[in-house]
């Protein structure tokens, strides 16, 4: 499938592109739209990697601060001592070496956004002094004498689970009640397959406009479970692309392990993908289901046979066999399309 069949929507958010093709992400940007509207804090959840701060990005392009500042802070980039001057800023001779005063970065993002990333990594004192200043209470820089007041609109983000660490006493519940007046999950890669192509396109096409995928290569890209998502889909692709010396890459010049073969009900072998979707693809060993190679026909053999295994199972609904399968309606949709087309052109 090249790129022109795959018509994604892209849009750049503050410098970064969103690539968006999938259901689930379509369904996500509606409701960054309508939230960004709003001026509540917002809580960005989801795994490392899957996007969350493309989303952040989305939120200040579609409010109405998007004319404003853009201030972004990784909370974990940063120890505890500097992290209080970075957001709060000091004045000449706060310390050894404050030789000019410092505008902290809620002056910086004043009527803009700031976007704290990594929210859940915050030490216990810092997250009573962020709860002020959220709350609305007027703040000192570092060895300042004159308080000041801030209209920023938060937007934080983590990979962990808050509630959790609440509950473990983690982390404040105050503080992340503040935090998720309204809450955005971006969800991973193995939940909107229907993005992994058009992402793998778009991050070739950065390295070499001239390079392309074969058919075989992009099923296996869609047949990965990507736990490190959309950051280790590129470092596959890059790494293809780099080591590949032809401009075509195939299945066999993605760095990737064979996908495991998995019951419809969601278990595995040795317990791989105990939790998460069904994987269309080869067995652990690389054979097919005849022992055959890794060949496209033996691959083409075993998706078709575990889509069909998978509506029967479900008794023909489409929806119940896309979620067994761990891939989208639309994309069973467009496989058994494809199915039909060739059985079609068998029986002339």
């Amino acid at each position: 499938m090249t790129p022109e069949e795959i018509q994604p929507r892209t849009t750049v958010f503050l410098g970064m592109t969103a690539i968006i093709a999938s259901d689930p992400m379509r369904r996500l940007m509606e409701q960054i739209e309508r939230a960004a509207k709003s001026s509540a804090a917002i809580l960005i959840t989801g795994e490392s990697g899957s996007g969350k701060e493309v989303a952040a990005r989305a939120v200040h392009h579609f409010s109405h601060r998007s004319h404003r500042p853009w201030v972004d802070l990784s909370c974990a980039a940063l120890p505890e001592h500097l992290l209080e001057s970075e957001l709060f800023g000091y004045d000449r001779g706060a310390f050894s070496g404050a030789d000019h005063t410092k505008p902290g970065l809620f002056e910086m993002a004043h009527q803009g956004t700031l976007f704290l990333d990594e929210i859940g990594e915050l030490d216990p004192r810092m997250q009573v002094k962020l709860l002020r200043v959220l709350d609305g209470v007027s703040y000192y820089r570092l060895g300042g004498t004159k308080k000041i007041t801030a209209d920023v609109r938060i937007v934080a983000a983590s990979n962990q689970d808050l509630e959790r660490m609440v509950a473990e006493g983690r982390f404040r519940g105050d503080l992340f009640h503040r935090l998720c007046q309204l809450t955005l999950r971006v969800p991973p890669l193995r939940e909107r397959v229907d993005d992994i192509a058009p992402l793998a396109w778009h991050i070739l096409e950065q390295h070499d406009p001239a390079a392309s995928f074969t058919p075989r290569a992009l099923r296996l890209l869609e047949s990965h479970t990507w736990p490190g998502n959309v950051r280790e889909l590129r470092n596959v692709v890059m790494k293809a692309a780099v080591m590949n010396a032809d401009l075509e890459i195939d299945a066999e010049h993605l760095p990737l392990s064979a996908p495991r073969l998995v019951s419809l009900d969601g278990g595995a072998p040795n317990g791989a993908f105990a939790n998460g979707p069904v994987a269309i693809g080869l067995p652990a060993n690389g054979s097919g289901a005849n022992g055959a190679g890794a060949n496209g026909a033996s691959l083409d053999h075993m998706e078709r046979r575990m889509i069909f295994d998978a509506l029967a199972a479900a008794g023909g609904h489409q929806q119940k066999a896309a979620a067994r399968l761990g891939i989208s309606r639309r994309t069973l949709s467009r496989k058994l399309k494809l199915y039909e087309a060739e059985r079609a052109r068998a029986a002339v």
